[in-house]
């Protein structure tokens, strides 16, 4: 058993801390909707339970514990209220990204305050100018899941060179803090409400070559912050660990909706029997529960597997990426598919607007948008791969 582990007593104690704050978060999942934001009081649990310290590095105070630990927390989360996992999901797995940044980046985060969160945007839209020690960055980037809790944001941009004014294998994370940046509050959507994921904008600030990471070394598992991180956490994929902090809140919200769809069978009359005694709800429900349980086994086996690669010390085989990068994609796509299929069968009381089932189909569906679950690209290059071609991906 390791100490870093699931199984550890520490583990143990994240992952029931946070199935304790089930009822609050559940109560809460209103509030954070209609505020457009995560609650202050649950950051402020999840801050003392120590979710945020789970993939810190142990010399600013954190865990550094297997990834395996921060998604079990995730999936408890999810199931009271997607959008607080969202949000942490999204804004905690920062503290594993900050880690492999060089290390002054780090220093300039946390040094006064090793709380201090992250928000981000990934997307590939900023304006970059190479300047001495460092770029000039401007742009405008949407979805910034948790904005209003950061200090810090990472912003993705490529960097243009003569050859190539847009090569993908010259993106770059660029770290900004919040004095560089405005929030503009446009989070206007049908589901995950409340990750209060706004727009970023920044104007010509300039980013020095510390507080910024190639996503190349990410692809290669190879980063300035490895001279100060070498624990083999620090040597997992960057995209292999983000994506996955994406696609568990999903996972979570779809065992929420298992619960809920439970609970209307236990009260709803579905013609002359109650709805529980019916055999097509009893067969959903079960066909529900095996697919939840599979996708969980399915995920916590790819990383169970990455992370004996990095203990050892050995290469993850890059065909063995490749189909673990779509096993991520694929969950929101099965896991809509089965909440569409409960909320069908739960009847017409389904789509009034305090229906918890309705409440998880919408978060499903918006999760569905982020382009961490659009499967299709990912299906396509596991597709190649199974036929002899070679891997045309370097986002996993």
């Amino acid at each position: 058993m390791s100490e870093y582990g699931l199984d550890s007593p520490r583990g143990q104690e994240l992952v029931e801390a946070a199935r304790a704050m089930g009822p609050a978060l559940r109560d809460r999942r209103a509030c954070a909707k209609a505020d457009v934001q995560v609650p202050d009081e649950t950051m402020a649990e999840f801050h003392k339970a120590g979710f945020f310290r789970i993939l810190q590095p142990e010399q600013w105070g954190g865990y550094a514990m297997d990834p395996q630990v921060f998604y079990a927390v995730g999936l408890e989360v999810a199931r009271y209220c997607p959008s607080s996992a969202w949000v942490l999901g999204v804004v905690a797995v920062h503290n594993w990204q900050l880690a492999v940044f060089d290390d002054q980046a780090a220093q300039d985060v946390w040094a006064d305050d090793p709380t201090t969160l992250i928000s981000s945007s990934y997307a590939p839209v900023g304006k970059v100018k190479a300047v001495d020690g460092g770029f000039r960055l401007s742009g405008r980037w949407s979805f910034s899941s948790g904005s209003e809790h950061g200090k810090w944001a990472f912003l993705g941009a490529v960097v243009p060179t003569p050859e190539a004014p847009f090569d993908m294998s010259n993106y770059r994370t660029f770290l900004v803090p919040v004095s560089d940046y405005k929030i503009v509050h446009n989070w206007d959507v049908v589901g995950l409400k409340g990750t209060g994921s706004h727009d970023i904008v920044v104007d010509d600030a300039f980013v020095p070559e510390h507080r910024t990471h190639k996503s190349m070394d990410g692809f290669l598992c190879d980063n300035p912050g490895n001279a100060v991180n070498s624990a083999p956490l620090y040597r997992m994929p960057f995209m292999q660990v983000f994506v996955r902090a994406v696609c568990t809140a999903t996972l979570g919200a779809c065992d929420g909706a298992l619960d809920a769809f439970i609970e209307v069978a236990k009260t709803r009359q579905a013609g002359p029997t109650k709805m529980k005694n019916d055999p097509f709800a009893r067969v959903l429900a079960a066909e529900a529960k095996a697919e939840i349980e599979e996708m969980k086994l399915t995920m916590f086996r790819n990383f169970d597997a990455m992370m004996a690669c990095c203990r050892a010390g050995e290469p993850i085989p890059i065909e063995d990426r490749v189909r673990y990068r779509y096993d991520s994609a694929i969950v929101a796509d099965r896991c809509l598919a089965l909440s569409g299929k409960m909320l069908k069968a739960s009847g017409s009381g389904g789509i009034r607007e305090d229906s918890d089932l309705l409440s998880f189909h919408l978060d499903i569906l918006a999760s569905q948008a982020h382009v961490a679950n659009n499967s299709t690209p990912f299906a396509a290059n596991l597709g190649g791969v199974l036929f002899g071609e070679e891997n045309a991906d370097f986002a996993l």
